[in-house]
């Protein structure tokens, strides 16, 4: 789990107004942080099975964020999608 202060970093980075806790971009790269420490915790505790399935809707659901974002906005969708260190894929 991210700590809150982590949280609250990656929420400043990403914001869109100041009040801004929800939007897609934000869920994305909160999502993608969650992601990166679960794999490494799945690399250790390769049996681990709970965790891989809660991973697997992670990616399931950040998928879909960025699937919208996409349709929404393009160009967000794209600095975010590198932002975070994903690949960027055109319609």
């Amino acid at each position: 789990m991210i700590s809150t202060e982590e949280k609250a970093k990656i929420i400043n980075d990403f914001k869109i107004h100041d009040n801004d806790t929800g939007s897609a971009e934000v869920q994305v790269a909160i999502l993608s942080e969650e992601i990166e420490r679960l794999l490494e915790h799945l690399k250790v505790h390769k049996k681990d099975v709970h965790s891989k399935k809660g991973l697997l809707k992670m990616v399931s659901k950040r998928r879909k964020l960025l699937k919208y974002l996409q349709k929404t906005n393009e160009a967000k969708y794209v600095e975010v999608a590198k932002k975070v260190g994903l690949k960027v894929q055109s319609i």
